[in-house]
C-alpha cells in the first residue's frame, strides 16, 4: 500500500486515519486484491497495487453515507468503465458484504 494513497485518502476524509482505521484500511485492501480482482492478478506478486487507486474512494464510501448498494454500484462500474469488462455485480456484492 502506497503512502500517496493514504495520504489522497486523508485528504478526501478531512483527518489522519488512526490506527484502528489504518488496520480497515488494509484489510480493505486486501479484500479487493485477492476477493473482488476483477482481472485475476491476486497471485501475481508484480501486480500487488493494481487496484490501490480505487481503495481511498471504496475505503471512504464505507465510512460514509453510502448504502452498501452504492458500494457495489461503484465496483461494477470501475469493472465496465475503467476496465471494459463485463459487469461481475455477484462479486462486487459479496466483496461488500465482508467490508460491512
Amino acid at each position: 500500500m502506497r503512502m500517496r494513497n493514504i495520504q489522497m485518502l486523508e485528504g478526501l476524509m478531512g483527518r489522519k486515519l488512526d490506527p484502528q482505521q489504518m488496520e480497515l484500511y488494509r484489510a480493505t485492501d486486501e479484500v479487493l486484491h485477492y476477493i473482488w480482482d476483477p482481472i485475476g492478478v491476486s497471485d501475481a506478486p508484480n501486480a500487488r497495487d493494481e487496484y490501490s487507486s480505487y481503495l481511498p474512494q471504496v475505503f471512504k464510501m464505507l465510512f460514509g453515507q453510502n448504502s452498501e448498494e452504492k458500494i457495489v454500484d461503484y465496483l461494477v462500474k470501475i469493472q465496465t468503465e475503467r476496465m471494459g469488462l463485463n459487469a461481475n455485480r455477484e462479486n462486487a456484492k459479496r466483496v461488500v458484504e465482508i467490508l460491512y
